[in-house]
């Protein structure tokens, strides 16, 4: 095929980067989580209300900054947005760990500082949902079609690596210390840890090329072509910058509904059963789940590990499987096995049997969200929408992921207080509906180029 294998590994790879600071960034609380509570919440007498918000406060920062990374992208060009978010991450671990920089008193508790703290939280998430639609739209278009779905599904690969590597530095931190000196020292450096891997991000993507999609839009052809012989060689080149020359200059005006309403419809509802099936309660709330299951503490965090582990294995067979087997074969087998996860989860619930079996069907749950609908969900959406329109429409499909993800992390508690066989058979619904639904909606997009899905969405409306 003429690809230079090795140049287009090195972007994706950078890319990728910030895949691990979004999963780095939405797992950093988890060790801290306590520490905070004890030093900006109960030292203040303040309500497990405020503390819902102070630890979710990342999450409306991530529905911020997916709503807008459509008009980043487009404006700035992927590669400066990408820039943008590592320079907000990197802003969010500076001041998340040290909350009281130029206008408070250090270690005094007070509700400007909850506010300040809170503020730095959401501007990480403003990173966060940046970063979530721009590189695996940037990894999308610079990737050759052959490769492209392994290429994206590395962005996934790279958050769950991002989770497992600041549950291991937040160890690592607290490991051998006392709980006093982890609520006033330990939990800083936990946030601050991440300005490591933040400051290589923005430095290094000032190396990396612009997306030649980008540059194709804004009629800065030779650039283009610059481009994309580095990653296929000059004549596959000059034929892929024809391709992309006759999308932008198609009949289509670039408007959202340009390719009409199914496109962005299906976009939407691929977010929305990502998050509808419940993988972030069984990755945000998993040791609790464990204890509730008669798992002692040390048990369940061991059993945290353990899921870690799976869900990175699991998302290995994805990468290696996604452009062989296709999207739409992986996503319906992993709806089916997260069925079968889940209602029997349900059924375990409803008898009040715990135990080893649970477990099982946890981990064929989140084995199979984890070969799936993990990765192809973010393949899919950094490919399905034509050039014109890709920057606006996903910048709504990732705004209504986080809002989804928002909406199922803070109804789980209530859910499980009504019934938590209930709770977990709602969850196996949704993951039959998912089928369905790609099923009869999701068109195949293996080995298609980005130009040739305007075909896809023309034919369709």
């Amino acid at each position: 095929m003429g690809h230079n294998k090795s140049f287009i590994y090195v972007v994706t790879i950078v890319a990728t980067l910030g895949g691990l600071l979004f999963g780095y960034d939405t797992a950093v609380i988890s060790g801290a989580e306590k520490s905070i509570q004890a030093f900006l919440i109960d030292s203040q007498g303040l309500s497990s209300f405020v503390h819902g918000i102070t630890v979710s406060s990342a999450l409306i920062g991530c529905i911020i900054g997916g709503a807008i990374s459509g008009f980043a992208s487009s404006s700035y060009g992927r590669k400066n947005a990408l820039i943008i978010a590592g320079i907000l991450f990197l802003l969010s671990a500076l001041g998340s760990g040290n909350p009281e920089f130029l206008f408070f008193e250090k270690g005094v508790p007070s509700m400007g500082l909850l506010y300040m703290f809170n503020f730095y939280r959401l501007v990480g998430g403003v990173g966060v949902g940046l970063a979530s639609a721009v590189c695996p739209m940037y990894i999308g278009e610079i990737a050759p079609a052959n490769i492209r779905g392994r290429l994206v599904s590395l962005n996934q690969f790279a958050i769950i690596f991002g989770m497992l590597v600041v549950y291991f530095v937040n160890w690592g931190i607290a490991d051998g210390q006392t709980i006093e000196w982890i609520n006033e020292i330990g939990w800083r450096r936990m946030f601050l840890s991440e300005a490591i891997p933040a400051s290589l991000f923005a430095v290094l993507m000032f190396f990396m090329p612009e997306s030649p999609r980008f540059l194709a839009l804004r009629n800065k052809d030779e650039e283009a072509l610059s481009t994309l012989t580095k990653f296929n060689g000059v004549e596959k080149a000059k034929e892929i910058l024809v391709d992309i020359k006759n999308s932008v200059t198609s009949s289509a005006k670039g408007k959202l509904f340009s390719y009409g309403k199914v496109v962005i419809i299906v976009g939407v509802l691929l977010s929305v059963f990502q998050q509808f099936v419940g993988i972030n309660v069984a990755l945000y709330y998993a040791p609790r789940i464990f204890e509730s299951m008669g798992a002692a503490k040390d048990a369940s965090m061991l059993q945290t590990i353990i899921m870690g582990l799976i869900n990175v294995v699991f998302t290995v067979v994805a990468i290696m499987t996604v452009d062989k087997w296709g999207r739409k074969p992986l996503l319906i087998t992993g709806s089916i096995g997260m069925a079968i996860g889940m209602i029997a989860i349900s059924v375990l619930a409803f008898q009040d049997i715990i135990g080893i079996a649970t477990l099982v069907f946890i981990i064929v749950y989140t084995a199979s969200f984890m070969m799936s609908w993990g990765p192809i969900c973010w393949v899919l959406i950094s490919e399905i929408y034509p050039n014109k329109i890709r920057s606006q429409a996903v910048a709504i499909a990732v705004a209504a992921q986080w809002a989804a993800n928002f909406f199922i992390s803070s109804t789980y508690p209530p859910m499980m207080e009504f019934s938590s066989g209930g709770t977990y058979l709602f969850y196996g619904v949704m993951s039959i509906l998912s089928a369905i639904f790609v099923w009869k909606m999701v068109p195949e997009t293996k080995g298609k180029t980005l130009e040739e899905m305007e075909n896809i969405w023309i034919k369709k409306d």
